[in-house]
């Protein structure tokens, strides 16, 4: 996949599975439109995430993915912790978009740098990989933020 119309593909699946016009219903971002903080700090039962920790989580992969992308030794991202970090007990509207917006701000920044990229880097299994599964990462948690918003009104 080392032409123009690879790094083109890839760039597509990735704004499709983000915030683009997609075919299979909404995609992370659409997910989370209209999600109010108590929506997002809802669990389903004891030790199971919610939709706050699954947006962040996103965040946190985005991070890495460009991370990865640019070969940057390991950097700080915004919040302490990795992978999947606990909501904040009590937190607000305002500290739910403020989760949302780094979701997004993180978005970008992947988004650009993968703009950037020589298209020789397409060529690359590696990279490849990367956003392709980027891609896949934002669908699959979007399925699951819609399972939670559906448990959470029993319309399941």
């Amino acid at each position: 996949m080392g032409d123009h119309t690879g790094q083109l593909l890839l760039a597509a699946a990735i704004d499709e599975a983000f915030e683009k016009k997609s075919w299979h219903g909404p995609n992370l971002r659409g997910a989370l439109r209209g999600v109010t903080a108590a929506e997002a700090l809802w669990r389903p039962a004891a030790g199971r995430h919610n939709i706050w920790e699954l947006a962040v989580h996103c965040a946190y992969w985005k991070y890495v993915v460009r991370r990865r992308l640019s070969g940057a030794r390991r950097g700080s991202f915004p919040l302490k912790g990795s992978n999947f970090i606990p909501a904040p007990e009590g937190a607000g509207e305002q500290g739910w978009r403020a989760a949302v917006e780094l979701l997004c701000e993180q978005h970008r920044q992947m988004r650009a740098l993968v703009a950037e990229l020589p298209a020789a880097r397409f060529a690359e299994q590696k990279t490849v990989h990367l956003i392709r599964g980027a891609a896949a990462h934002d669908l699959y948690h979007a399925g699951q933020i819609q399972l939670l918003k559906r448990l959470q009104t029993g319309a399941v």
